[in-house]
């Protein structure tokens, strides 16, 4: 990994993709400041020398974890198979790819075609050992701080439910009622529906 290291002329010559990405609608809607930031990352597309810099944010509000389509993800992955990518731009590493599978398959195409992978610490190549290690790092702590997430709403879950105080949503045309549980909503025009 480099800073100082100038971008090669003919990597430059590619379009440099900029991947914006927040896992939940909720982080959409409320993590404003982390959106603008990520956008930002065009300014550093420029400052780096591509001329030719664009966004992909089709993936705002979906997760990484793989368990969800991606079409913006699937673009970079077709862009970078086509040649057309000379690095990809994220605010952080860990906002490309939350499994080892989705992960690992970008960085084999980025050292293919030779593109960087440009974050907030630096210039990546995954063609040179040392930048892959890291990189490789990088998504292995990703995918592992996803795993500890989901084991920790899990447990919460578990715990709410020992207690009687787990709620989740029901069907449209129902209600939860504490003492009797599921049951039909008295308002017929939500139970039709």
């Amino acid at each position: 990994m480099t800073s100082a290291e100038p971008i090669p002329a003919v990597i430059l010559k590619r379009k440099a993709v900029v991947y914006v990405r927040q896992s939940t609608q909720s982080q959409v809607m409320n993590n404003l400041e982390s959106r603008r930031r990520q956008y930002d990352l065009v300014d550093v597309a420029r400052q780096r020398g591509f001329v030719d810099v664009e966004v992909i944010d089709d993936d705002l509000g979906r997760s990484a974890s793989g368990t969800v389509a991606r079409p913006g993800f699937d673009r970079l992955v077709a862009w970078l198979c086509a040649g057309k990518v000379g690095a990809v731009l994220c605010f952080d590493a860990s906002r490309l790819a939350r499994n080892g599978r989705d992960w690992h398959h970008l960085l084999e195409l980025c050292g293919l075609v030779e593109a960087r992978v440009i974050d907030l610490d630096g210039v990546y190549n995954p063609c040179r050992p040392n930048d892959r290690l890291l990189l490789g790092m990088k998504g292995s702590i990703s995918e592992f701080e996803l795993g500890v997430l989901r084991a920790r709403m899990l447990d919460a879950a578990r715990s709410k439910a020992s207690r009687g105080e787990l709620r989740i949503s029901v069907p449209f045309g129902y209600i939860w009622h504490r003492e009797a549980g599921l049951g039909l909503d008295p308002d017929l025009r939500l139970q039709e529906s």
